[in-house]
């Protein structure tokens, strides 16, 4: 059970937490359909079963189509056209519903002061806006992650934005209170999922490219096995043969059985790069299976390091903050300590010079009382500790001395002058 420490850690925690529900949630299929269907099927003969099932193929045309098509109605009727009828037409029956339970009138909206209409807007959650962010990232997620599948994706999302852009306005501006700001550093976990993402993308687009599309096996074919350099004879080349009688008799086909055809001399193709039946190998992976493997693997580590450096040149080349603006944050800093350490420095230089400037006052005050004791004639009043002197060259003029709990000591700072 988790006991996190600042309410900055649980909010990354939660956003974690969230968005990894939600990218299996909206996920899940897509990298099935990309990366695992037709991949463990087998050969005819023996095949792969789960649960006493056959493991699903894709169609005649590929799993690559089968991802476009997946992706072209989840960027097209769900970013599109769902979430914005969610953020338009939902809230415009939601206000109309609270018309009509309210009975307002359009004299009764038009006599309310504008705070009063302030007021009975709807209150923002107390997640603020995290599913906006949330939604942004998946977004984000299906034009990385597979815009090698689906290239028009950005620009179905860039045409979702536009719109998103003018509904989350008009929700924030008429349908909601105004929210409370709150100070952030930055925004928190969401930008390390958005790198997280980035980086993925990098290993899922030549995985995608290499073993979802025919773009390495037709280079393959095209520069190792065709006469001519072209793709004359590719789907010939493509596709094993298979004999009939070679199947199991608890597994032969239904129409072979109930025809009573004979099966010595009928054969299947299908599609690998297998040897036939009347090789010494039979049914083991060909040679151009393994130049295809080989080739596929090349192609994602060259494609995976040459985003990687392409990237991080741009980076360089583009710091995420500017260089002027590094050189006056940097001077800033430094005039910032200068006035710290010289302000130090007066405070400390102030403290030695009150310090001497008190002793000297003190001697000075000793030295003074010993001149009034040795010059003057006082006459004590031992009951109130007072002494009068006379001065001689105004008659007029009257010293009075106190001496708090002292005989005999004038102090200067208890000395008053009468006229």
């Amino acid at each position: 059970m988790e006991c996190l420490r600042t309410q900055s850690e649980y909010d990354d925690s939660l956003t974690l937490k969230l968005y990894m529900l939600q990218f299996v949630n909206y996920y899940s299929s897509i990298f099935y359909i990309a990366f695992f269907k037709g991949r463990f099927v087998g050969r005819p003969g023996d095949y792969n079963t789960l649960f006493g099932a056959r493991q699903e193929e894709c169609g005649q045309g590929g799993c690559l189509i089968e991802l476009c098509i997946q992706l072209a109605i989840i960027m097209v009727g769900k970013q599109l056209i769902q979430n914005n009828i969610m953020e338009i037409i939902i809230p415009m029956m939601t206000r109309l519903a609270c018309r009509i339970m309210r009975k307002e009138t359009p004299e009764k909206k038009k006599g309310r002061t504008p705070w009063v209409k302030d007021y009975l807007l709807a209150q923002m959650d107390h997640r603020g806006l995290f599913f906006e962010y949330l939604e942004m990232l998946l977004q984000f997620g299906f034009i990385t992650i597979f815009v090698a599948a689906f290239p028009l994706a950005p620009l179905f999302a860039l045409l979702n934005n536009i719109m998103e852009i003018r509904c989350d306005a008009s929700k924030f501006v008429t349908a909601l209170r105004r929210p409370m700001a709150q100070r952030a550093q930055d925004i928190g976990m969401w930008y390390n999922l958005l790198f997280g993402i980035s980086r993925l993308s990098i290993l899922t687009n030549p995985l995608i490219i290499a073993f979802t599309s025919e773009f390495i096996p037709r280079m393959v074919y095209q520069l190792e096995y065709s006469k001519d350099g072209s793709l004359h004879g590719y789907i010939n080349g493509s596709l094993a043969h298979f004999a009939v009688k070679d199947y199991p008799q608890d597994k032969m086909p239904d129409v072979v059985r109930s025809e009573n055809m004979s099966i010595e001399a009928m054969e299947c193709r299908y599609k690998d790069y297998r040897h036939p039946p009347w090789s010494s190998e039979k049914y083991e992976y060909t040679s151009q299976h393994w130049h295809v493997m080989a080739a596929r693997l090349l192609f994602i580590a060259f494609f995976e390091n040459l985003i990687v450096v392409t990237t991080s040149i741009i980076a360089w080349l583009i710091p995420d903050v500017p260089r002027k603006l590094q050189e006056q944050v940097k001077r800033e800093s430094y005039v910032t300590n200068e006035i710290i350490i010289q302000t130090e420095l007066e405070r400390a230089h102030g403290r030695i010079l009150g310090l001497s400037s008190l002793a000297s006052s003190r001697r000075s005050m000793n030295s003074k009382n010993e001149e009034y004791t040795e010059r003057t004639d006082l006459t004590t009043d031992n009951d109130n500790g007072e002494g009068i002197e006379s001065d001689g060259a105004n008659p007029n003029t009257v010293l009075i001395h106190r001496f708090p709990g002292q005989n005999g000591r004038v102090s200067p700072e208890n000395e008053d002058t009468a006229v």
